[in-house]
């Protein structure tokens, strides 16, 4: 552990002109003392750390020293590609992986080209979690990550409805990050199947790893899968009457897919302008809820009890603003 922190120091002041004690202490999560005992460790071992003393003082590496333990590790270089998705990295259990890994990348590059790191960083954040809600992170998510970059076969329990808990062995093969929520990727006998991480009740990792199907693209997997799923769940249609300003807003308000291809099978446009669209929904329910969003730029045709359902509410929103 010692060791790991030696060489981190090295590299946190090889990437920088100088570092203070207390700069050093809070990247290496230690005291002040334990920086002070670590950099003359270091310079009995023959690295050049110098001390500045004073208030404006601080710690630095002199005569252009270089260190050469810049090698990337597997999963710190794994770690890496990931490193625009902070939160996803400290929920994966990888945060500590992906800053030695940066460190390293840092401590390679020319001074000049030293801070890009940083520029990149203030310029480009993703956000991946959805507004409104703070999602909670997985219990079981580190254990089922660490399969994943493992290779390694998994005993889960999940809980499906209404089938209650069921138990499986799984291969898992990636994990997806989709609006704060978690998926498992995995082969389940010879299918590839989806499982929400929050789901899993218990997961035990085997010695056992699995070999890889080559011709697996999780990328292409899972827009396949959300594209199935999206459209399994649309087994009602409603009969709508657009304005221009409804047709711009309707893949807004609506499945975006579902709309687009609504609105390219439709009619031409009437002579007011306004265009009759057979949409694909979830539910009577759901769709009352979205096309709401709409107002008067909507005008529901069909199913008779959906159409009544917005006059009725046309009315008393009319006796409401009278």
């Amino acid at each position: 552990m010692r060791a790991a922190r030696l060489i981190k120091m090295v590299l946190l002041l090889q990437s920088r002109p100088s570092m203070t004690a207390a700069e050093l202490a809070g990247e290496l999560e230690v005291s002040e003392r334990t920086v002070t005992r670590d950099a003359q460790a270091l310079s009995e071992a023959g690295v050049p750390v110098y001390a500045d003393r004073g208030r404006s003082g601080g710690y630095r590496l002199v005569g252009g020293y270089r260190t050469r333990l810049t090698g990337l590790a597997r999963h710190e270089a794994e770690a890496l590609f990931l490193s625009g998705l902070p939160s996803a990295l400290r929920e994966m259990g990888l945060d500590d992986a992906a800053s030695a890994a940066r460190l390293k990348v840092s401590a390679a590059l020319l001074p000049s080209l030293r801070d890009a790191s940083h520029t990149a960083a203030q310029r480009f954040h993703l956000d991946a979690p959805g507004w409104f809600h703070d999602p909670a992170t997985p219990e079981l998510l580190p254990a089922v990550a660490e399969a994943v970059w493992d290779d390694r076969l998994v005993r889960a329990r999940y809980r499906r409805r209404p089938a209650g808990e069921v138990e499986r062995e799984l291969a898992p093969y990636g994990l997806v990050l989709k609006a704060g929520v978690w998926y498992l990727c995995a082969r389940a006998g010879d299918d590839f199947r989806v499982y929400r991480i929050d789901r899993f009740t218990a997961v035990a990792a085997s010695e056992t790893r699995f070999e890889r199907d080559a011709d697996f693209d999780l990328p292409r997997f899972w827009s396949e899968r959300a594209g199935q799923f999206a459209r399994s769940i649309l087994r009602t249609e409603v009969t709508v009457r657009l304005s221009e300003e409804g047709v711009r807003r309707l893949p807004h308000a609506v499945d975006r897919a579902a709309a687009e291809e609504a609105l390219a099978s439709a009619a031409a446009p009437e002579s007011d302008g306004r265009r009759t669209v057979v949409l694909p929904v979830e539910s009577a329910e759901v769709a009352f809820e979205q096309l709401l969003a709409l107002g008067s730029e909507v005008e529901v045709l069909a199913p008779a009890a959906l159409r009544e359902r917005f006059a009725d509410t046309a009315e008393r929103l009319r006796d409401l603003y009278r």
